[in-house]
C-alpha cells in the first residue's frame, strides 16, 4: 500500500520488516518476493545498484525453489533495472526471457508487462512502427485482464511514440488519459511522470507558461515521493525553459539555478543522456549572457560526455540491432509454436469429441482432473453375439474384424439416433448406456427403442461360414450407477454399480434374439407415454449374485 502511494520510506520499512520474518521462518517464496518489492521500491529511487543486487537475490531463490512465476517478475525486473541504466542490449534480453516464461505459464500480466517494455526498446532504436505495435499488444491485454495501472502504462507510451513522432495533439490525448487512470489509482509515480510529459508537449508546441506549470508540479510530486531521477530531469526542464531566449518569462538567473541543481543530481545518480543535454542549456545561456569562460567551461563537457555517449550508445545500437534480429526470430517462432500449438490442440480436442461424450470432454478441455458423479436412475444394455466363439474360429481374422466393425458401427449408429452413450466394447460384447453422462427422464423409453432396433439391424448381417442369420442376446436393467473417467494416459469413461453388474446378468441369462429385462426396468418404462411396449412375463429365476428374480422379455407391437 505504501508503494502504490508512492511513501517509499515507509514501503522499504515494511518490507524489510517482512523479509526478516520471512528469513526468520525460513519461508524462501515469501523471503524471494519481498526482494522483489525492495528491489522495486530502489527503481523508483533510482538507486539502481541496489535495485539490481535485490533483483539478484530474489531471481537466486525463485530459481532454487522453480518458482516459474517469480523466475519470470525476476527476469523482467532486471531488464527494467538495466534499461534504466541504458544498457539496452542486457534488457531486451532479459524481457525476452521473462516473456517466454510467462507465455510458457499463461500468465498475461506478466506478458503485457513484458511487451511494453519491448516496446520501450524499439523507441530507444527509433523504431516507431515496432514499438507502437508492441504498446498496442500491451494494452489490448491489460484491457482485457482489466489492469488499470497496465493501461496507464501502455497509453504512457503510446503518447510518448505520438510526440517522437511530432503528433502532439495524439501525444497529449494519450497523456491525459494516462494521467486520468493514475489519478483514479492513486499512482503518484505514474502521475508525476505524466505531468512532465504533458510539459514536455507543450514546450514542443512553444508553450512555455503551461509547459513550465506542468514541469512544476510534477517535480513537487518527485520531490515528494523522493524519485532522483525524476527529480532531475524536471529540474534540467524547467531550466531550460527559464533559458529560452523566445519565451516571455526568460529569467537567466532561474535557469542557472535549476539547470545547475540538474547537473548535480545526474552527476550524483550517473544520468548521462540528460546530463549533456543540460550542460548545452547552461552553455547557450551563458553565450548569450556573453559569460565566455563559463561557457566554453560547459560546452566542452557537453561535447565530451556526448561523444562519451555517442560511443557508449554505438556499443549498445549494435547490440541493440543483433537482439532485434533475436526478437524478429523469436517473434516468428512464436507464431510457429502457437500454429503448432493450436493445430495440436484442436487435435486433442477432436479426438476428446470422438472418444468421450462432449459434456465429459468438455471437461477434460477445461482441465478437470476428477470427473466423477453418481447418477440416480438411466438404463445401461449389454449385447452379446451368440455363439461368437465357434463362428470365430471357422473365418480368418481379416473377416472377424470386418465383421465385428460392421455390427458395431451399426449400434454405434442407433446409439447416436437415440441419444445414447456407448462406454465400451468387449471382445464380442457391446455396452452402452442411457441417461449418462447427461441425465434424461426417458432414459427407459430410448433405450427399450434403441434395443428392438439393433435386433432388427442383426438381420442384415449372416454368418460368412454358414450364411445363417446372427442373433443377439440383449440384457437391460435400470438403477444407479457412478460414472467417471479414470486413467492417465488411455483414458476411459465407464460406470459402476449394481444396476451394471444386474444389466450383464440379464443378458449372460437370456435367449437368443431376445430382450431379457429387470423388473426395474419395466417399471421404469411404464412411466414412458409410449404405449407400444409389450413384456412377456418370463417368471421368476435365479440370477448368478442376484438371487431369485422376476424378469421379462420385451417384444414390441404396432411400431
Amino acid at each position: 500500500m505504501y508503494a502504490n502511494l508512492s511513501d517509499y520510506a515507509n514501503s522499504l520499512m515494511s518490507l524489510e520488516k517482512a523479509l526478516s520474518i520471512n528469513e526468520e521462518i525460513g519461508s524462501k517464496n515469501g523471503s524471494a518476493r519481498n526482494l522483489g518489492d525492495i528491489g522495486n521500491i530502489y527503481i523508483c529511487l533510482s538507486d539502481y545498484p541496489n535495485a539490481l543486487m535485490y533483483h539478484q537475490k530474489a531471481l537466486t531463490i525463485f530459481e532454487d525453489i522453480s518458482s516459474k512465476n517469480g523466475i519470470a517478475n525476476s527476469l523482467g525486473n532486471i531488464g527494467l533495472v538495466y534499461a534504466n541504466l541504458s544498457d539496452y542490449a542486457n534488457a531486451l534480453t532479459y524481457y525476452q526471457k521473462a516473456r517466454a516464461i510467462n507465455e510458457e505459464i499463461g500468465r498475461k500480466e506478466g506478458i503485457a508487462y513484458n511487451l511494453g517494455n519491448i516496446g520501450n526498446v524499439y523507441v530507444i532504436l527509433s523504431d516507431y512502427a515496432n514499438a507502437l505495435t508492441y504498446y498496442q499488444k500491451a494494452l489490448t491485454i491489460n484491457e482485457e485482464i482489466g489492469k488499470k495501472d497496465g493501461i496507464a502504462k501502455n497509453f504512457s507510451s503510446i503518447g510518448i511514440v505520438y510526440r517522437e513522432l511530432l503528433d502532439y495533439a495524439n501525444a497529449l490525448t494519450y497523456y491525459q488519459k494516462a494521467l486520468s487512470i493514475h489519478e483514479e489509482i492513486g499512482s503518484k509515480i505514474g502521475i508525476a511522470i505524466n505531468l512532465g510529459n504533458i510539459g514536455n508537449a507543450y514546450a514542443d508546441l512553444s508553450e512555455y507558461a503551461k509547459s513550465l506549470t506542468y514541469y512544476q508540479k510534477s517535480l513537487t510530486i518527485f520531490e515528494e515521493i523522493g524519485s532522483l531521477k525524476g527529480i532531475a530531469i524536471n529540474l534540467g526542464s524547467i531550466g531550460t525553459k527559464y533559458a529560452t531566449l523566445d519565451f516571455e518569462g526568460y529569467d537567466s538567473a532561474k535557469a542557472e539555478e535549476f539547470l545547475m541543481k540538474a547537473i548535480a543530481l545526474c552527476m550524483e545518480i550517473g544520468e548521462k543522456l540528460h546530463l549533456y543535454d543540460f550542460h548545452k542549456s547552461l552553455a547557450d545561456l551563458f553565450k548569450h549572457e556573453k559569460r565566455w569562460e563559463e561557457c566554453q567551461l560547459h560546452f566542452e563537457k557537453y561535447h565530451n560526455l556526448k561523444e562519451e555517449v555517442r560511443s557508449e550508445e554505438a556499443t549498445k545500437q549494435a547490440g541493440l540491432m543483433e537482439q532485434r534480429r533475436q526478437a524478429e526470430e523469436r517473434e516468428k517462432q512464436i507464431a510457429i509454436t502457437k500454429a503448432a500449438a493450436d493445430a495440436k490442440h484442436q487435435a486433442t480436442e477432436q479426438l476428446l469429441h470422438n472418444v468421450f461424450p462432449p459434456s465429459i470432454a468438455n471437461k477434460m478441455l477445461d482441465g478437470t482432473k476428477l470427473i466423477a458423479e453418481k447418477i440416480p436412475s438411466v438404463s445401461v444394455l449389454f449385447a452379446d453375439i451368440v455363439g461368437f466363439t465357434k463362428l470365430s474360429q471357422r473365418i480368418t481374422p481379416e473377416e472377424l474384424v470386418e465383421g465385428l466393425d460392421g455390427i458395431f458401427s451399426a449400434f454405434d449408429a442407433l446409439a447416436e439416433k437415440h441419444g445414447l452413450e456407448k462406454i465400451k466394447t468387449i471382445g464380442d460384447a457391446y455396452m452402452v448406456v442411457s441417461g449418462a453422462p447427461v441425465q434424461r427422464e426417458d432414459h427407459a423409453e430410448s433405450m427399450a427403442l434403441f434395443a428392438i432396433e439393433m435386433v432388427d439391424a442383426m438381420k442384415e448381417f449372416r454368418s460368412i461360414s454358414s450364411g445363417e442369420e446372427i442373433q443377439l442376446r440383449i440384457g437391460i436393467h435400470s438403477g444407479e450407477v457412478v460414472a467417471g473417467v479414470i486413467g492417465k494416459k488411455k483414458f476411459a469413461y465407464d460406470l459402476w454399480g449394481d444396476a451394471v453388474n444386474t444389466a450383464s446378468r440379464m443378458e449372460s441369462h437370456g435367449e437368443a434374439g431376445k430382450i431379457h429385462c429387470t423388473e426395474e426396468f419395466v417399471r421404469a418404462l411404464s412411466l414412458s407415454s409410449f404405449q407400444s411396449f409389450q413384456f412377456v412375463e418370463r417368471g421368476e429365476m435365479t440370477i448368478k449374485g442376484k438371487g431369485v428374480m422376476k424378469t421379462y422379455f420385451l417384444e414390441l407391437t404396432n411400431y
